[in-house]
């Protein structure tokens, strides 16, 4: 699977910004999929996942309040929508789809970039600025 973000970019200090996730061919209605984000220097953090079936959602700790994921069938697209933008937002925003053999959003595993990650996309840049 290929997967193509996009919607990345500048955006002011408590501004919005939503990102998008396409795979050309493949639908997301029967996967997990998860956001993360990775600031120069450091590891691929976990931001939110998920479930394309009934579209449950999840968040990590410092995402939930200011950050929305969502699916639309109809384009096969995940959205991540970020609100009330903060610099520490900034970094590549990649998306991700986990291994048929994990549990993918059920399980604490969505939030390690190593652990059931199957693909990843090639992560679009988000630049904060004041």
């Amino acid at each position: 699977v290929q997967l193509v973000e996009s919607g990345g970019g500048l955006v002011q200090v408590g501004g919005s910004l939503r990102l998008s996730c396409t795979a050309p061919g493949f639908t997301f209605r029967n996967d997990h999929v998860g956001w993360f984000r990775q600031a120069p220097g450091t590891e691929r953090q976990a931001i939110s996942c998920l479930t394309g079936p009934d579209q449950s959602t999840y968040y990590t700790d410092s995402a939930a309040g200011r950050v929305s994921i969502s699916l639309n069938y109809a384009k096969d697209t995940v959205y991540l929508k970020l609100n009330n933008v903060k610099p520490e937002d900034a970094g590549i925003y990649y998306c991700a789809m986990y291994t048929g053999d994990s549990r993918g959003c059920f399980g604490a595993g969505w939030r390690s970039p190593t652990a059931y990650v199957a693909a990843w996309g090639q992560g679009t840049q988000v630049t904060v600025v004041s």
